[in-house]
């Protein structure tokens, strides 16, 4: 399962209709189900589609702290597998053949990139909300525990007041490296227990 987490003012609606939108057309369905804070997005090939084989992708799409966090399941390809089997052996069989398969070939080299076109649509979607993988500005700063004021994290002591700043430095997580805070007891970009 790959996972990205998106920093900045962007809501899992924004990117489920985005996905929707794009994805709802031609032999592709459709389905989003959860509510505001965690949405699911199914992507699937139409029953009977008139070309090409079955393949069906869920994105997890979970409200976080400054963002959102997309999780994308395991594309399953085995239909796309077994019509580009049949192209082959029809192809094979009677070179000619081929002209009445295109429309599968297509469909299936179409289908075979499914994951890449939604990372795209997520990028494209985050990027027009003014949200991005790199840390927000709150991740990027800490707060003094004496005078209140957000220093640059890694700073060893407050700007303002010169309290040392070694207690409120965030920790990283020990699987991925993500900005760890205080009182987290899972990391928000990888979802294991922090040790």
């Amino acid at each position: 399962m790959e996972q990205r987490i998106f920093h900045g003012e962007l809501q899992p609606i924004d990117l489920a209709e985005a996905l929707t939108a794009n994805f709802n057309r031609g032999s592709l369905h459709t389905q989003t189900l959860g509510n505001s804070e965690r949405l699911i997005v199914q992507i699937a090939t139409r029953p009977n589609a008139p070309s090409g084989g079955q393949t069906a992708l869920t994105i997890t799409v979970q409200k976080v702290e400054d963002g959102v966090l997309v999780q994308m399941g395991q594309q399953a390809w085995l239909g796309v597998a077994a019509s580009l089997g049949h192209t082959a052996l029809t192809m094979i069989r009677n070179p000619l053949a081929l002209l009445g398969r295109i429309d599968d070939l297509a469909q299936d080299i179409e289908n075979l990139q499914l994951a890449e076109k939604v990372w795209q649509v997520i990028a494209d979607v985050s990027r027009a909300k003014g949200a991005s993988q790199e840390l927000s500005a709150r991740l990027q700063r800490l707060t003094c525990e004496y005078c209140g004021t957000a220093n640059p994290i890694g700073e060893p002591s407050c700007i303002a007041c010169g309290a040392p700043l070694g207690n409120s430095q965030p920790a990283a997580c020990k699987n991925c490296g993500f900005i760890i805070f205080k009182g987290e007891k899972v990391c928000p970009n990888c979802g294991r227990d922090i040790l």
